[in-house]
């Protein structure tokens, strides 16, 4: 039965994480889904890969509703946990690119724990209606209803944030619309990188868009922008600053960085002394960096350390606030 439910591990590890932004809580979903498979009989089951999706979506269902109250009280951004692609199984579609990256992630918050399920199901996996009211216990009819008003919320423009604070500003519908092709997206993070470690705020400047957003997710654990940064001047001044902070604390060859895939975009992976420090997803439309979020929370960092094969975080210096 191990060897049965280890081919499905990775399927159920996706669905998990995509249901939750976060790493742990899958793991912990797929191991509780995996003790309920053991104290089934042998060959009681006859369809595994269906059975387990049910369990783990589910143990999702109840986890996100607990989830809600503690993402409200969050202190600063909230963001999706990093993780490097190929931790995250085959992505052949540009629909199923889209479920994993952090700006869909945080626009499915939006979503009701049902509309999420069904959103997940059904652009992530390509599950039929039929499948998903199986999954979902309810009839075929109210999932389709579900999946439509998913797709009318999350392909809406940005809504704004608690408190005035700018939030997410695009929609479904331009977050495929203006994504660069692979490699010109990557030829711009390289140059982004480049002009940030050089000091070349010129060339910065150039490559920012004019209503660029930076978000920093330190999680209350360490000190890192609470509200998010608006505009070419401001994310010009905090990416200057993040840079020349990080380029002190890594003198004596200490510091480090590297461009990494994660969650179906390059992001830039700074290591001090040869551990994770901040993982900052760079977002590029038009040949231009538009978005940049910044996950430097110690806790959210541990298992994309282990994921990607790089060293455990260690406790980060506090990062520059915002002029």
């Amino acid at each position: 039965m191990i060897e049965e439910f280890e081919v499905h591990r990775p399927r159920m590890f996706g669905l998990a994480y995509r249901m939750l932004g976060s790493v742990t809580e899958a793991e912990d979903i797929v191991q509780d889904a995996y003790l309920r498979w053991s104290g089934t009989e042998p060959g009681s089951v006859s369809c595994p890969g269906a059975w387990l999706a049910k369990v783990v979506t589910n143990l999702c269902l109840n986890r996100l509703t607990a989830a809600r109250a503690t993402r409200e009280d969050y202190v600063g951004s909230w963001l999706p946990e990093p993780v490097p692609t190929g931790a995250l199984g085959p992505l052949e579609t540009a629909e199923q690119r889209d479920c994993v990256s952090m700006a869909f992630l945080v626009l499915m918050e939006r979503l009701t724990p049902a509309e999420r399920a069904v959103f997940v199901l059904r652009e992530a996996f390509g599950y039929g209606y039929r499948e998903i009211a199986e999954v979902l216990d309810l009839s075929e009819a109210g999932c389709r209803q579900l999946c439509r008003r998913a797709r009318q919320r999350v392909g809406e423009h940005g809504e704004p944030g608690e408190h005035g604070e700018p939030g997410e500003r695009r929609g479904l519908r331009e977050l495929r619309r203006f994504d660069a092709p692979g490699g010109q997206r990557r030829l711009i993070v390289e140059r982004f990188l480049k002009a940030a470690e050089n000091g070349d705020l010129e060339g910065l400047e150039r490559l920012l868009a004019a209503d660029v957003i930076a978000w920093a997710d330190g999680g209350g654990k360490v000190s890192a922008a609470r509200r998010p940064v608006l505009g070419r001047e401001k994310v010009l001044r905090y990416v200057a600053g993040l840079a020349a902070r990080f380029g002190a604390l890594g003198q004596d060859g200490r510091g480090e960085t590297r461009i990494v895939e994660v969650n179906g975009q390059d992001a830039i992976v700074m290591l001090l002394a040869g551990q994770v420090f901040t993982v900052s997803v760079v977002e590029v439309a038009g040949g231009e960096v538009v978005g940049l979020r910044s996950v430097a929370n110690p806790d959210k960092l541990s298992r994309f350390a282990e994921l990607a094969g790089l060293a455990e975080p260690v406790e980060p210096v506090e990062p520059v606030e915002p002029a």
